[in-house]
């Protein structure tokens, strides 16, 4: 069971503990309630129920930090079927740890630079919801496991690249704690290998970099392209992480 002495409620306490971690700077909305756990050298934390996306997340040990995720399901304090985000870890470790969860490995990757001039990327525009059936339309057609779309609550703003009428690439900004996050990135597929992807990473992060002192993404781990121009482009500090869906 979590005990009252390992409590850490709050996102200042939680930011004090994590000594201001980019990734839980960027986890935990400022307007969002949120509670905070620590055993040794693991901090776990968790957002309210309601909140649309992951609902929590953890740092530090991978064996401590899933060692308090088993304990905030063991008191049921996390639903069934929520993902949480924690330390890179290998699910064949866990014995009957979570058993039947479904996991994700990707990277947190910020950058504090805006990154180097990009061919094109003053074609990046902001778009509105009259572009909505046309990024519904790219998405499903260029990248329909995205969890990013039009109409999402996670959502603050599109950005796109037309070509005449047409939109070829588009990505969002779905920042929500106080570093600018990028996501939904994707070009239509016979539009790519022509920088179209460094043109718009550059012209989102460039944008987010005037408002936020950090600007991050996340990418799959089997992403290897997209990992490689990431780094290209200067995001080069990242944190390893398994995402847990709890079932």
């Amino acid at each position: 069971m979590i005990v009252a002495e390992e409590a850490v409620d709050g996102r200042d306490a939680i930011l004090a503990a994590a000594q201001h971690h980019p990734f839980v700077r960027h986890s935990l909305p400022p307007e969002q309630p949120v509670r905070g756990w620590r055993r040794d050298d693991a901090l776990c934390w968790l957002l309210p129920a309601t909140f649309p996306g992951p609902v929590g997340g953890a740092l530090g040990a991978p064996n401590r930090a899933v060692e308090l995720v088993t304990a905030l399901t063991r008191d049921r304090l996390v639903d069934t079927g929520r993902w949480v985000h924690l330390p890179r870890f290998d699910p064949a470790t866990l014995d009957d740890r979570l058993a039947g969860a479904a996991y994700e490995d990707w990277e947190f990757l910020w950058t504090s630079t805006a990154p180097p001039p990009q061919p094109g990327e003053e074609r990046v525009v902001r778009l509105d919801e009259t572009d909505h059936p046309a990024l519904t339309a790219l998405i499903e057609r260029s990248y329909p496991a995205s969890t990013v779309r039009p109409g999402s609550p996670r959502v603050v703003d599109w950005y796109g690249i037309r070509d005449g009428d047409q939109l070829i690439a588009c990505g969002a900004d779905c920042t929500r704690g106080d570093i600018g996050f990028l996501a939904g990135l994707t070009v239509a597929p016979e539009h790519r290998g022509r920088g179209l992807g460094a043109a718009l990473t550059t012209g989102l992060t460039r944008t987010l970099s005037a408002r936020y002192d950090l600007v991050a993404l996340g990418v799959y781990l089997a992403n290897t392209g997209a990992l490689r121009l990431y780094r290209r482009l200067g995001y080069t500090d990242s944190l390893a992480l398994t995402s847990v869906r709890l079932d």
